[in-house]
């Protein structure tokens, strides 16, 4: 009779027997949720060595991340739907679960993010060395950004706030500050639109207008290039993408042209082997693929050829190391032959009358 007396004795609404019952409720579902977690990592941890799939291993971590809290305010909220309570403290706990519940669907969906992304960066660099993964990572902290910005509307909504007038002066607001950092934004979606198309990339050797260099580094807002001379060229993103840029790294050849030109003297037979001497010579590179030599016109102080042939390789050291072993095998040969490389002179003929 003591026993059911102290159960049924009332206090802010509820007998005690009502807050025991939300006592052993929230202890149980506290000591399932504890034992899902364990027995569900255990599960999954098992699959996860049977599988080559990385998700599982996300889902995984994502689960061990849940801390004690989450399952306690649960727990506490599922109890408390057997008791009464009042508006305040009803209200209390009901933002407390959308606030820790919101938390965790952030970082669940902030680690797919990072998942997805390092899966690109990671295919990319495989594919390609050189691969600059700076606009993704700005793209991923873009997204979370904008996974904040949507959960943050989400429980100002659920707190009773006018969701409506926020949005628009979140709009003015965006308007604002676009115009405020037109030129920073111009760059930054720039950056995406290189990171996408592709025009060069990380040590390409490129052309814009007067300078040229070696792609360096691509930023979010300005792209670096180490000039030919040795400085350092920071050009804006904008800039890059409404140029006109010449990408020597994409030469699958590159075609040389070069002249020179002997004396007047030279004998007509002599001036005859010419081509084939200068052929013989180009036939001794792998990297050399002739095109034409031709003994091409008269000039005012030389006779003069054009010889046009092609390097593969898109390396320039590489071209101008074998232009020099050309040149100088041309120099050897000619040497031999007693042909003379004409140079800029003027001969006066004097007559005596």
């Amino acid at each position: 009779m003591v026993f059911e007396e102290i159960l049924n004795l009332n206090f802010l609404g509820n007998t005690a027997g009502d807050y025991l019952i939300a006592l052993g409720i929230f202890v149980v579902v506290f000591i399932v949720l504890k034992i899902f977690k364990n027995v569900g990592i255990k599960k999954l941890k098992k699959l996860a060595d049977h599988t080559r799939v990385e998700f599982d291993d996300l889902i995984i971590k994502f689960i061990q991340s849940i801390a004690w809290p989450f399952y306690f305010i649960l727990a506490l909220y599922i109890a408390c739907q057997f008791i009464q309570l009042s508006n305040i403290l009803d209200r209390v706990l009901y933002y407390a679960l959308i606030l820790i519940v919101t938390w965790y669907v952030i970082k669940s969906v902030q680690e797919v993010i990072n998942f997805g992304v390092q899966r690109v960066i990671s295919k990319r660099q495989k594919e390609d060395e050189r691969f600059e993964p700076g606009s993704l990572n700005i793209l991923a902290k873009v997204l979370k950004g904008v996974v904040w910005l949507i959960a943050v509307i989400i429980i100002l909504q659920n707190l009773g706030y006018n969701i409506s007038a926020l949005v628009a002066g979140l709009g003015i607001g965006g308007i604002a500050i676009a115009f405020a950092l037109q030129n920073v934004l111009t760059d930054m979606f720039a950056s995406f639109s290189i990171y996408f198309d592709k025009p060069f990339q990380v040590g390409d050797y490129i052309v814009i207008g007067n300078n040229r260099g070696t792609v360096k580094k691509i930023g979010i807002k300005s792209t670096r290039i180490q000039s030919t001379q040795g400085e350092e060229l920071i050009i804006s993103n904008k800039e890059l993408t409404e140029s006109r840029v010449s990408n020597y790294k994409k030469m699958e050849k590159r075609r040389i042209t070069f002249k020179f030109g002997i004396e007047y003297n030279t004998p007509v037979e002599k001036i005859k082997k010419i081509p084939e001497i200068v052929k013989n010579i180009l036939k001794r590179f792998e990297l050399v693929e002739i095109d034409r030599v031709h003994f091409k016109e008269l000039g005012d102080f030389s006779l003069n050829f054009e010889v046009i042939f092609f390097v593969k390789t898109t390396d320039y050291a590489k071209y101008l190391d074998t232009q020099q072993e050309i040149n100088l095998a041309l120099m050897e040969e000619f040497e031999k032959q007693e042909i003379v490389f004409a140079f800029p002179s003027q001969t006066i003929y004097l007559t005596k009358d």
